[in-house]
C-alpha cells in the first residue's frame, strides 16, 4: 500500500508544472544544500517512465549537466569501484563523501540520458552533450580497467552511487551516437593502398576477381608510402614491441562488443537488449580466439576449451589473469584471434568505413591474427564472406583451394562441413601463396584456406605474424537477388497507385507477387549470378551509361531479368510454397527484411503486408481448382514486371535501404568506439 501511494504521489508531482519548473530553478541555486536536495526530489521522481519524460520536456537533462560541468573539476580523483556479486559490469561507482553533490547529479544525468529516444537526445545541444561526453570518457577510462581486477573495491567511507559501471557505459554510447568518431579516408587513398597504383587497379579486380578467385597484391604494386591508410593503425600499436602491447595493453583495455543483429535498424532496440552487457570485459569466442590447429588431423585446439560448450548459456568473461594466460599461450604457439577491430581503433574503422562505401555494403569488418613462429591458428576453412588479407608484420605461408560448390555461400546460413579435415575442395586445385609484409591477398567467399607461418626469421619480426582481416560480408538485401526482390516489391507498390481496385479485382495480384517472389527465391538457390553483390550502392556506381561499373550492373540487371522472364517454374514454386506453408514453416523467412521498406510514411496500408501474411487459403483464393486461372495471372505478371521495370528507377530505393542499414551500424560503431578511447 505504501508503494502505491509513493507511485501515485510521483506521478501526480510529475504532472505539476510549476513543480517540475520549479525543482529544474532549484538546480540553478548557489546554494549547495538546494542543489543536494533539487537532485533527489528529481532522483524520486525519476524512478516512474512518466517522472522521466516529464523531466526531460523540462529541459532537466539539459541543466542537470551544466551543473555536473561546474563541479565535476575534483571528483574524478577519488572515484573508483564496489564490486557486486552479480559481475562487475553491475558494480556500483563510489566516491568520497565530500563529492556528493557531483556524485548526485551524474546519477540522475545518467539516469535521464538512458531514458531518452533519438530526438530527445537531438534536443540537447552538440556543444554541451560533447563537453559532458568528454567528462565521462574520462571518467570510463579510470573505471574500465579495474573491472579486470578483482582485488580492487572502495573504501567503507566512501559514498556509494546509485549508478551502475554499465549504466555509464550506456550513457556513453548513447550521447556517441551522434558523434562522428572514425576519420573520413579520401576513396582513392583506400583503393591505392589496397588495390593498387594505377587507376584502372580497382576496375580491373572487380572485372577480373571479384567473387571468382583469389587474388595477390604485392606491396610493389601499392602505394606503400606515409599516406599508406595502415600506417597509423601500426604506429598506435607500437609495432617494435607488438607482442606485449597486443597481449598486455589491448587486452587489458579492451571492451567486449555485443553481436548486433544483422537486419537491426533501430540502435535503442539493441540497447534494450544490451544494456546489461555493455562495458564488460572482453568474452572469449566473441570477442577474442586462442588457440592452435593440429597440423595432421587439421583440428582446432583452444586455450579456453572447457568454457566453448557453455558459451552461449555462460560466457567466459575475460580477468586479468586470462589476458597472463593469453601471454604464456602464445610462446606455446597458439595464435591469438581479435575480432571487431574497427570497434576499437579509429584508425581501422576508417578504412572499415571507406571499405564499405566502395563495396557498397552497410559495413565491413575487421580481425586480427597474431602468429607466432612456425604455428598455424585456424584449421582449414572457408568463410561465409569475402576477405582482404592484409600482412602487417612478418610472413604466412598460404594454401587456397577452389571449392566444389560453385554457389557463394551466403551470410549467416550454416556451413556444412565448413572447417577441418571435412572441408569438400577440388582435388589438386591448391594454390600456394607466401604473403610479405605490406601484401594484400584477396580470397573469395567459399574459397578453402589455410596458412601458417614457418621457421624462418625476418628482421625485427622474431618470425611472427601479425594480419589484418577486412571481411566483406554481403548480406542478403544486397546481392543480386535482394536487388530483384526491392525492384518486384515496387514496382507492386507503384502498380497499386496507379491502377484503381476496381480493375484490379479480377486478377490475384497478390497470389502472384506472392510467387514471383518466392521464385526468386527459389532461383537464388541455383544461380551463381543472384548470389553476387550488386554494387549499384557502391560510391564507384556513376550514372553515366559509358561508365564501366555502370554497364556492368545494367549487363547483370537485364540477363536476370531475362532468367526470370524466361521461367517457367510456375507448379514447382506453387508446390514448393504450399509444402511450407503446410510444414507450418515461415515461407519468406529470407526477405522479412523487406518490411524496412513498410514504414508509414513509405507504404500504402492496402497492401502494406502483402507478402507476409500467407497461408493456402489466401495463395489463390478459396477455391483449389483456380490454380489454373492463377497461373495464367502468375505469367501475365510476370511479363508485365520484367517488360517494365528499370535498373534506374530501382536504384533510389535501393540506395534508401542501404541508408537505414548503414545508419544504425555507424550509430554501433560510434559507441563502441567511444568505449575504447584509450587504444588508438
Amino acid at each position: 500500500m505504501a508503494s502505491l501511494c509513493s507511485f501515485e504521489m510521483n506521478q501526480q508531482m510529475a504532472s505539476d508544472a510549476e513543480i517540475l519548473e520549479g525543482l529544474v530553478s532549484g538546480l540553478r541555486s548557489s546554494n549547495r544544500r538546494v542543489k543536494l536536495s533539487v537532485c533527489c526530489a528529481i532522483s524520486d521522481l525519476s524512478t516512474s517512465w512518466v517522472g522521466r519524460q516529464r523531466l526531460l520536456e523540462h529541459s532537466a537533462l539539459e541543466t542537470l549537466m551544466v551543473c555536473y560541468l561546474q563541479v565535476a573539476k575534483y571528483f574524478l580523483d577519488s572515484v573508483t569501484l564496489f564490486p557486486m556479486d552479480n559481475g562487475f559490469n553491475m558494480s556500483h561507482i563510489t566516491a568520497a563523501k565530500e563529492h556528493e553533490l557531483p556524485v548526485s547529479l551524474l546519477d540522475a544525468v545518467v539516469v535521464l540520458v538512458n531514458s531518452c529516444n533519438i530526438k530527445q537526445l537531438e534536443r540537447v545541444p552538440s556543444e554541451l552533450s560533447e563537453s559532458f561526453l568528454f567528462l565521462l570518457k574520462e571518467l570510463w577510462a579510470k573505471l574500465h580497467p579495474q573491472m579486470y581486477n578483482s582485488s580492487v573495491h572502495s573504501q567503507q567511507k566512501d559514498l556509494l552511487s546509485n549508478m551502475r559501471v554499465n549504466d555509464l557505459a550506456e550513457s556513453i554510447f548513447r550521447l556517441s551516437i551522434r558523434v562522428q568518431c572514425a576519420t573520413f579516408l579520401p576513396i582513392d587513398q583506400i583503393k591505392r593502398s589496397i588495390f593498387g597504383l594505377p587507376h584502372s587497379s580497382f576496375k580491373d579486380f572487380i572485372v577480373g576477381y571479384w567473387e571468382v578467385s583469389p587474388f595477390l597484391i604485392s606491396r610493389t604494386s601499392r602505394a606503400v608510402d606515409e599516406e599508406d591508410i595502415f600506417n597509423s593503425f601500426l604506429n598506435s600499436i607500437n609495432p617494435k614491441d607488438v607482442i606485449h602491447h597486443l597481449l598486455s595493453s589491448v587486452l587489458h583495455c579492451a571492451v567486449s562488443c555485443p553481436p548486433i543483429a544483422s537486419d537491426e535498424l533501430d540502435i535503442f532496440n539493441f540497447l534494450k537488449n544490451e544494456k546489461d552487457s555493455l562495458g564488460m570485459p572482453i568474452i572469449y569466442q566473441q570477442d577474442i580466439r586462442v588457440l592452435k590447429a593440429e597440423r595432421f588431423s587439421n583440428t582446432e585446439k583452444h586455450l579456453f576449451l572447457k568454457n566453448l560448450s557453455s558459451c552461449s548459456q555462460s560466457p567466459h568473461v575475460f580477468s586479468l589473469d586470462d589476458v597472463y594466460r593469453c601471454n604464456e599461450a602464445y610462446k606455446d604457439g597458439y595464435t591469438v584471434a581479435m575480432r571487431g577491430l574497427e570497434f576499437r581503433f579509429k584508425s581501422i574503422a576508417a578504412i572499415t568505413e571507406g571499405l564499405a562505401c566502395l563495396f557498397g555494403q552497410p559495413s565491413v569488418g575487421a580481425n586480427l591474427y597474431l602468429t607466432p613462429r612456425n604455428s598455424q591458428g585456424l584449421a582449414r576453412h572457408y568463410d561465409d564472406h569475402c576477405v582482404l588479407v592484409c600482412q602487417l608484420i612478418g610472413t604466412k605461408q598460404w594454401t587456397i583451394s577452389s571449392p566444389r560448390n560453385k554457389l557463394l555461400p551466403r551470410l549467416y546460413e550454416p556451413l556444412d562441413g565448413s572447417q577441418g579435415s571435412n572441408v569438400d575442395t577440388v582435388p589438386n586445385a591448391c594454390t600456394q601463396i607466401l604473403l610479405k609484409e605490406g601484401d594484400i591477398l584477396y580470397i573469395p567467399r567459399g574459397y578453402v584456406h589455410e596458412a601458417h607461418t614457418t621457421n624462418d626469421v625476418q628482421e625485427d619480426s622474431a618470425g611472427l605474424s601479425l594480419h589484418l582481416t577486412l571481411a566483406i560480408e554481403v548480406e542478403a538485401p544486397f546481392q543480386w537477388e535482394g536487388f530483384m526482390h526491392i525492384a518486384l516489391h515496387h514496382w507492386f507498390q507503384d502498380l497499386k497507385q496507379h491502377v484503381s481496385s476496381d480493375s484490379m479485382t479480377g486478377t490475384p495480384y497478390e497470389a502472384c507477387i506472392r510467387l514471383l517472389h518466392f521464385m526468386i527465391m527459389l532461383l537464388g538457390d541455383v544461380d551463381p549470378v543472384l548470389r553476387k553483390a550488386c554494387l549499384v550502392n557502391s560510391i564507384c556506381f556513376s550514372r553515366d551509361t559509358n561508365h564501366w561499373l555502370y554497364q556492368s550492373q545494367v549487363a547483370i540487371f537485364r540477363d536476370l531479368i531475362n532468367k526470370i522472364n524466361e521461367s517457367s517454374k510456375f507448379m514447382e514454386t506453387l508446390q514448393s510454397l504450399e509444402r511450407s506453408i503446410q510444414k507450418e514453416e515461415d515461407p519468406f523467412r529470407r526477405i522479412r527484411w523487406l518490411e524496412s521498406f513498410n514504414s508509414k510514411e513509405e507504404a500504402d496500408e492496402r497492401y502494406e503486408h502483402y507478402i507476409f501474411d500467407v497461408d493456402a487459403k489466401h495463395l489463390y483464393g478459396s477455391q483449389p481448382e483456380e490454380e489454373e486461372t492463377l497461373e495464367a495471372a502468375f505469367f501475365t505478371v510476370k511479363s508485365e514486371f520484367c517488360k517494365q521495370v528499370l535498373l534506374e528507377d530501382v536504384v533510389p530505393r535501393y540506395r534508401l535501404l542501404l541508408e537505414k542499414y548503414r545508419r544504425v551500424r555507424k550509430q554501433y560503431l560510434n559507441g563502441m568506439l567511444s568505449l575504447h578511447r584509450d587504444l588508438g
